[in-house]
């Protein structure tokens, strides 16, 4: 299939242009369906006059469906869309830039979509898409799936689907939530997860941050020590990426724990470990849930992030060297590249 489009690019130069265009017209409708001319024509900055002709021919090829509420992805035009996508990576470089990566941050694999999530609410749908993806791909019966919060986790399971069920898998939160909005939360993400993909799902109400006293009197609670040995049994872990700063200030740390990453040159954060560019570790904060030691057990571990500007912090953590799979967009791919000496 790849032979043949390189051969058709020679006698047809401008075939991969009108194929991204449409690719991309599938792709924003089939992440934000049910959606309407206008706001399609808005989200890919055209004209509705110029969309008007492209979505009548991908009408009568069978791909997108019309309704009055709006515009959808047929069956076929969704395999479309998977299957060209691939051969759309190839040709715009994609796939020798996972390559890439996989060879500098010694990975097993690299998935790279294209765009920028941190500036594109569709892209980061597109990057919570191809994580769902490869989840769904990859999970076993029984197996206890770990997940941790933030916006981009939660946009992963926003975008979970499957055919097939999974009534034995259950889902938990890595560890104790953030305080923040309760959608970003990994308790509210473990079971959004679970509800998508008919799996279980089992919460743990305490704080992401606790002083010494309080995380000694929770660890001798039943069922919070039930929890935490689930929890530190999971065999597939998916984590998100933060920036060390930003993540120290959204818990709340105190300010002294803000001086010994500064000083610490700390840039990249995961499971409440901070690591410089080296990725050595610079401050561990004492959280309840999944430690180091546990996700290194694990058999699969996803790390998920988007944005140029989490490169150095893709950078630190893949280099402890705990990621099966790196799940990132285009602009951070680029961001770690530039970074490699």
């Amino acid at each position: 299939m790849r032979e043949f489009l390189s051969l058709q690019l020679k006698l047809v130069p401008d075939l991969v242009e009108v194929m991204q265009k449409r690719l991309s017209i599938l792709r924003n409708i089939y992440l934000q369906q049910p959606i309407g001319r206008r706001s399609l024509a808005s989200s890919l900055n055209t004209t509705e006059r110029i969309l008007r002709a492209e979505v009548d021919f991908l009408k009568e090829q069978g791909l997108v469906h019309v309704e009055s509420i709006g515009m959808f992805l047929t069956d076929t035009g969704l395999q479309i869309l998977e299957t060209l996508e691939g051969l759309i990576k190839d040709v715009y470089g994609l796939s020798d830039m996972e390559a890439e990566l996989q060879r500098v941050l010694q990975v097993k694999r690299v998935i790279v979509v294209p765009g920028q999530s941190h500036e594109s609410e569709v892209d980061k749908k597109e990057l919570g898409r191809a994580a769902a993806n490869h989840l769904t791909s990859i999970l076993h019966e029984s197996d206890v799936v770990a997940v941790t919060g933030g916006s981009t986790i939660a946009t992963m399971a926003e975008m979970m689907s499957s055919s097939r069920q999974f009534p034995d898998v259950m889902f938990v939160p890595a560890r104790g939530g953030l305080g923040e909005n309760v959608e970003l939360q990994a308790n509210q993400i473990a079971a959004n997860c679970a509800k998508r993909l008919g799996a279980q799902y089992r919460m743990l109400h305490i704080s992401d941050f606790l002083g010494a006293s309080a995380y000694q009197s929770l660890q001798a609670d039943p069922y919070i020590s039930e929890m935490l040995s689930l929890i530190r049994s999971s065999q597939v872990v998916v984590h998100g990426i933060g920036r060390a700063v930003e993540m120290a200030i959204r818990r709340n740390a105190p300010s002294e724990v803000l001086k010994v990453l500064e000083l610490g040159e700390a840039v990249g954060e995961a499971f409440g470990y901070y690591f410089n560019k080296q990725g050595n570790i610079i401050y561990r904060m004492e959280t309840m849930g999944l430690q180091l030691e546990d996700v290194k057990k694990a058999r699969h571990v996803i790390g998920l992030a988007g944005g140029v500007n989490k490169a150095e912090a893709i950078y630190a953590i893949s280099k402890v060297g705990f990621i099966d799979i790196l799940i990132i967009d285009e602009a951070a791919a680029e961001g770690v590249l530039k970074l490699n000496p």
